[in-house]
């Protein structure tokens, strides 16, 4: 039955993360697909480049409470009545960071999307508040400082991303929550690699940079 339960959760953690926030607003608002245009990721991001910056900031707040969201559904299941064997109680801490986790890769990996997505940051950061509210905002601070002087998202995710893996052992947190944090800081990491391109070219663009949509070819100016 537990073991049932806790499958069950973790399928609905990745369902929860593989909801298109950004490519959905792409398509709403724009008729577009996001995913060609920018860098291509479905994140806020590059909502907020393409479709402007209420859609990015919705999506953001959107995909933050993904992660809030996954681990929240396991504290409420240990709350409840459904699991009271000693054994399964010890391991709550294992299950809400692999839900966590899963809910991450769900954001990168979508169901919906061919397995594509966008690079996990604000949902990573929704796992964080929830798990240690402390290193959800000292890595959210990291990444504020790093964006407010160099204008660079992604610097400022993956020093942010550092920042939690020093923040989570630093503060002492439980085993599988440190896990957690190493395992995301490389996770974002490798998910920056094309931006980490770009930043050592000087190509990254900086924020605030809007994308250029083109316009759609009208039937009388193509002539047809």
């Amino acid at each position: 039955m537990a073991v049932a339960i806790a499958l069950g959760l973790l399928v609905l953690a990745y369902l929860l993360g593989s909801i298109p926030a950004g490519y959905l607003a792409g398509r709403w608002l724009k008729g577009i697909d996001i995913r060609q245009y920018g860098s291509g990721s479905t994140g806020a991001t590059n909502v907020m480049r393409t479709v402007g910056k209420p859609a990015g900031i919705t999506v953001f707040i959107f995909d933050i409470l993904k992660g809030a969201i996954a681990i929240g559904l396991v504290r409420a299941l240990w709350t409840s009545d459904l699991i009271v064997d000693p054994t399964w109680l010890a391991i709550k801490p294992w299950l809400e960071v692999v839900a966590g986790l899963t809910a991450v890769i769900g954001h990168s990996k979508s169901l919906w999307l061919n397995f594509q997505g966008g690079k996990s940051v604000a949902t990573s950061l929704g796992t964080l508040l929830a798990l240690s509210w402390q290193v959800g905002l000292g890595g959210f601070a990291a990444f504020c400082v790093v964006l407010a002087i160099w204008r660079y998202v992604s610097l400022g995710s993956i020093v942010g991303a550092i920042m939690v893996s020093v923040l989570m052992l630093s503060l002492q947190n439980p085993l599988p929550y440190c896990l957690f944090g190493l395992a995301i800081t490389v996770f974002v990491i490798a998910r920056h690699k094309t931006n980490i391109s770009r930043l050592l070219k000087g190509t990254e663009p900086k924020f605030g940079q809007k994308v250029q949509i083109p316009e759609p070819v009208s039937d009388s100016a193509s002539g047809s």
